[in-house]
């Protein structure tokens, strides 16, 4: 079967994804900070990562994923003294709270997931190593740091020049590294970061004296542990292309003699109605916030997935409506094709699907799938078609499903009902809020029919008012 083909960001060309053993796919994604709830924000690159799991494996190469969990940084030491906890039970909580998340989203576990504590031991001897070979230094007061002039290939990831990097790395530690100081250079970033009154009892002894790890680090240090020097692929954010990833590379070659990850795979952002999300502007969701307004953790999915993972993705409540809608067809479409092929045989083609899946094999291009998918359902005829066409159709539909990490909904048969005056009223208002885009009176309009005990069914030609089940 074709391979998977993904944009490479190191070499800004789409390269094929193949393992460099010829057997297993190894690859790490940089897991969460847990001092909080995960937001839609993370989770469209979890999710985004979870595709390209999927693909890889359906496509018939096992794959090998490492995902840290970072719980000792600058945040997780904070708000754990905050709440007044221990390091270990606070990020604990979290932690579990993330892994719920994770599967009501059906994300796959990964194989490997290291704790950053539980690998201080390793990051202390990297850190020992770029000392030795001269790629690092101690300060005064106990903190080593990572000489970037040492490494002649800094900034090839990101591809910014010198000045860039300077200016990159002066409003980086302006902003987050307030603990930074008395180092060569402004691009030296901080591997090693003495102990301070307001960190508490969260220390640890190193050759340099009491302190933890910086945060940069920690990743380098599970890579190596888990996937060696040189590994296939290497996958974030693309916040995270600069420092991290760039540090990252630095730090790993500098200390061995590999050429680290050979693929790069970066997650483009999430705005939410075309602007940045935040808690100061309240529109920072997680995805619990998303359940008590309604909405299943399956259409959270639908949506993450159904923009280009490489371009900005823009949420919207009227996007989950429209996920609702697309997810009730394609279980619709299933219950059609079941009723004349009953036996699901979970084939590993995608069947009638085949340039749906041809154009998600080229970058991972999820929309395109999708249309492609509804494209074929539409065309087919349930009353027309034989008991081996549907068979095929069903099987290639599960194949393309599973491929993407859709789980169906049961079907919802629309009741008829008596809508007193009132009700149809109100949601003949937000209709016309919709259509005039005014989401947050149409979002209003919806919260004040459900409590009054309806649910709206939007459709592309208007809608359906029901009862509340």
């Amino acid at each position: 079967m074709p391979a998977l083909k993904l944009h490479d960001t190191l070499s800004r060309t789409d390269r094929e994804v193949k393992p460099l053993d010829g057997k297993t796919l190894r690859f790490y994604c940089c897991g969460p900070t847990v001092y909080g709830p995960a937001h839609i924000g993370n989770f469209r690159t979890f999710v985004a990562q979870d595709v390209m799991r999927r693909v890889v494996e359906a496509s018939g190469t096992a794959t090998l994923h490492v995902r840290n969990i970072t719980d000792v940084d600058d945040k997780t030491i904070r708000d754990s003294q905050k709440a007044g906890q221990s390091l270990t039970d606070f990020t604990r909580g979290w932690t579990e709270k993330f892994h719920a998340d994770c599967a009501s989203l059906n994300l796959l576990p990964p194989q490997v997931e290291p704790s950053a504590v539980a690998h201080i031991p390793h990051q202390i001897a990297m850190i020992e190593k770029l000392v030795a070979k001269g790629h690092a230094y101690a300060a005064a007061d106990g903190s080593v740091y990572f000489r970037v002039s040492s490494f002649k290939d800094y900034g090839r990831l990101s591809h910014l020049e010198d000045r860039e990097l300077r200016l990159g790395a002066s409003e980086a530690a302006s902003a987050t590294d307030s603990d930074e100081y008395s180092k060569d250079s402004l691009t030296d970033f901080a591997l090693w970061k003495a102990r301070k009154p307001e960190d508490g009892t969260n220390y640890w002894p190193s050759p340099w004296g009491e302190g933890r790890p910086g945060w940069h680090l920690e990743c380098s240090a599970m890579i190596l542990e888990y996937l060696g020097e040189d590994f296939d692929l290497h996958s974030g954010g693309v916040d995270l292309i600069f420092p991290h990833h760039e540090n990252e590379i630095a730090q790993s070659c500098c200390s061995t003699h590999g050429q680290f990850a050979h693929h790069w795979m970066h997650v483009a952002h999430l705005m939410v109605d075309g602007g940045k999300m935040s808690k100061s502007l309240g529109n920072l969701y997680t995805l619990a916030d998303l359940q008590q307004r309604g909405y299943t953790p399956a259409e959270v999915r639908y949506v993450l997935i159904s923009g280009h993972y490489r371009a900005p993705l823009n949420f919207t409540f009227h996007s989950l409506d429209s996920a609702r809608q697309a997810l009730q067809k394609l279980a619709k479409a299933d219950k059609a094709l079941a009723a004349i092929s009953p036996t699901l045989q979970h084939s590993n083609a995608p069947g009638p699907f085949q340039d749906a899946w041809d154009t998600l094999l080229n970058d991972l291009n999820v929309p395109g799938a999708l249309g492609g998918i509804f494209g074929v359902l539409n065309k087919l005829k349930p009353a027309a078609i034989s008991a081996e066409e549907a068979a095929a159709a069903r099987n290639g539909l599960h194949f393309m499903l599973g491929a993407l990490g859709i789980v169906l909904p049961p079907v919802q048969e629309e009741a008829a009902a008596d809508v007193p005056a009132e009700i149809q009223a109100l949601a003949q208002q937000r209709w016309d809020a919709k259509q005039a885009k005014d989401w947050a009176a149409a979002d209003a309009l919806r919260k004040q029919l459900e409590a009054a005990g309806w649910l709206i069914k939007d459709s592309k030609e208007g809608f359906t008012v029901v009862p509340k089940a």
